[in-house]
């Protein structure tokens, strides 16, 4: 049965749990072994008798030949085999192996089982870890046998596997680091996004750094041995408070658990059965320690749980200049209270700055909301005012004309007349009749300038006061480099250079951060001019005990400092707790780049300005460089 229901929906696909079997040419017992007695959710078993060798079979040809596979098609219905059974290759084969025999007993295995597996509806099949350093034939016969899959996935079995520094402790077969063979394989294959990779967790993990690579790949099973297991006071099984946090990462990233190997703990004699008498499956205090993890997991807040369809989603950027918005767009930001409690900690603190508390009785700030919406701004400048007992006289400048109308209603609701007057007109072609005190706007997009806030506040800073405030005074944009395999393939799919240079809003979540983030532009208002280019060199540096990885682009993000130390932001270090009304950016490199601890990743960037135009260009200039993205702006803001 599946691990439980208290993670919640939010984790379906993570809620299943296998076991690993040998060959049965019974399946019918099989699964009413490990499924209907053993509680698990499927198996992990040899589709064929692991003493298949094509060479070996005598007859006119393979083609007059049955295959020993595990039994008929029909002892299941196709709901069962697809639903209770992943497929296991051979482990034997040896694609790349010397002996010519045995590469082409492998060839023809590996397609012939793909084909049963197929044929059988299966959902999955487990391909056995590459034998040696050098996979090139293996990649290749995966790749040709990728391109005829519609609904089959192909999990590689990797070793979860890095050495520390000169150590070969924790190597497999000579193995120092198990992404670097991961990566090599599904490099070669050009079809990889059918291709998963199911990782066995070792009793000694990796640094946690290393660990991290692998949020950001397809990892669909993380098979854990039974000899991986601790055991508690209790003499029941358990795992390392490292093994734990490793494994509750997959449950979050929708990687399923497949129990693997003999049992190791002499458990008490109570637990040997069941209440009926009848003896236990030996694996199932590992199953039920498993279940017990997932169990524990805490639940996803609500409001985590509104935006799980928008998770690793790409979405193209809002245009604001270019569009007017929906209704529903601006009611999702509306939802955002956090971000409007600290507009209004930022006007009230500006109103108390402008005007000492002897004055406030006498002087009416200007107060001026460029940008205004269905109103969220003017009632969080009100409410600040209201806060701090000082006068306010508002002007709200908003261009839609449908949004105009809510305002107007909301005006006369909230009996704001004599207070609030609003201005249907763009911000940058309105001729004010007085200077603003204060001047509050909110523009910023995933990037912080993205949405033209600097060219739109250069058209507004004209009815600011020599002294007025600006609110926000400043935002900073920052960039940092991912392992984002989904995002990569989603956006591969599209099969055209358009889509590799288009700048993604996302929700990011299967992605590995590679280092630290780091700022690119900072405007300042009212001082900065927007209308030129800007340009900023980047070098980032892999943690040293972090391993290789593979770069598939860059997350964006922004700080800004609405007034003083009010600040407003999604950068990760700096992030507003429980705001979300922006997903951070994402842009794509039309080929991933990897890189090493010992070798720095130099990246620029650039922004520019055309006559009705705002774009960004990227590349990579080390250790590998790679063509220039967007040249030209073929993806852009328009509206200038």
């Amino acid at each position: 049965m599946p691990l439980g229901e208290r993670g919640g929906w939010e984790r379906s696909e993570s809620r299943y749990c296998g076991v690993e079997t040998d060959f049965s040419d019974d399946v019918p017992s099989l699964l009413s072994f490990n499924i209907s007695t053993g509680g698990f959710d499927y198996v992990l078993a040899p589709l064929m008798n692991p003493s298949y060798r094509p060479s070996l079979v005598e007859g006119k040809g393979l083609e007059t030949q049955v295959l020993p596979v595990a039994g008929s098609d029909l002892v299941l219905s196709p709901s069962q085999w697809s639903s209770h059974v992943v497929g296991k290759i051979s482990s034997w084969i040896d694609l790349d192996s010397e002996d010519e025999v045995l590469r082409m007993d492998s060839e023809t295995t590996l397609k012939q089982e793909i084909a049963w597996a197929t044929h059988l509806s299966l959902q999955a099949c487990l391909l056995p870890t590459p034998k040696g350093k050098s996979c090139a034939n293996y990649a290749r016969c995966v790749n040709q046998v990728l391109q005829g899959l519609t609904t089959l996935q192909l999990w590689l079995r990797v070793p979860l596997v890095k050495s520390e520094g000169d150590s070969m402790d924790a190597t497999t077969e000579g193995l120092t680091d198990s992404w670097e063979l991961w990566n090599s394989f599904r490099l070669l294959c050009e079809h990889d996004s059918k291709l998963s990779v199911a990782l066995d967790v070792m009793s000694t993990l990796p640094s946690e750094t290393s660990l991290g690579r692998w949020m950001g790949e397809s990892v669909r099973a993380a098979i854990i041995s039974t000899d991986s297991f601790l055991t508690n006071a209790r003499g029941y099984p358990c795992l390392s408070k490292r093994h734990q946090k490793l494994i509750a990462g997959f449950f979050d990233h929708a990687a399923q658990v497949v129990v693997s190997g003999k049992p190791v703990h002499n458990l008490p004699k109570a637990s040997d059965s069941n209440t009926e008498g009848t003896q236990k499956h030996p694996l199932r205090s590992y199953l039920d320690y498993v279940a017990y993890l997932f169990q524990k997991m805490e639940p996803l807040p609500e409001q985590e749980r509104i935006e799980l369809g928008y998770r690793d989603f790409l979405q193209a950027p809002l245009q604001p200049l270019m569009d007017n918005l929906e209704a529903q767009t601006y009611e999702t930001f509306e939802r955002d209270t956090v971000k409007y409690l600290q507009y209004q900690r930022a006007v009230a603190k500006a109103l108390v700055d402008r005007v000492p508390e002897e004055k406030a009785s006498e002087i009416t700030t200007v107060l001026m909301v460029v940008g205004a919406g269905r109103g969220p701004l003017v009632r969080a400048s009100l409410q600040a005012a209201g806060e701090t007992n000082r006068k306010l006289k508002v002007y709200a400048v908003e261009k839609n004309p449908n949004a105009v109308v809510t305002l107007h209603n909301l005006v006369k609701l909230e009996g704001w007349e004599g207070v609030v007057t609003i201005i249907s007109c763009d911000m940058r072609f309105w001729n004010a009749s007085e200077k603003a005190d204060i001047l509050v706007s909110e523009l910023l997009g995933s990037f912080g300038d993205n949405e033209l806030s600097p060219e739109c506040l250069d058209g507004a800073q004209r009815f600011l006061k020599p002294d007025g405030i600006s609110i926000p005074s400043s935002y900073t944009s920052f960039i940092q480099p991912v392992t984002a395999s989904k995002l990569y393939n989603d956006v591969k799919a599209h099969k055209d250079l358009a889509h590799f240079e288009t700048p993604y809003v996302v929700k990011l979540h299967s992605v590995a951060r590679l280092a630290p983030s780091q700022s690119v532009f900072t405007f300042t208002h009212p001082t900065t001019k927007a209308n030129n280019q800007r340009y900023k060199k980047l070098h980032f540096n892999l943690p040293s005990d972090a391993g290789s990885a593979l770069v598939h682009g860059f997350a964006g993000y922004f700080d800004s400092v609405l007034y003083k130390d009010v600040h407003l932001g999604i950068e990760p270090t700096t992030a507003t707790p429980n705001m979300f009304s922006w997903f951070p950016i994402f842009f794509p490199l039309r080929k991933p780049v990897e890189v090493h601890p010992d070798s720095p990743l130099e990246v620029h960037f650039w922004r520019c300005c055309g006559s009705s135009k705002v774009w960004y260009e990227w590349s990579v200039s080390s250790p590998t460089p790679t063509p220039m993205h967007n040249t030209n702006g073929r993806s852009y803001w328009v509206g200038l």
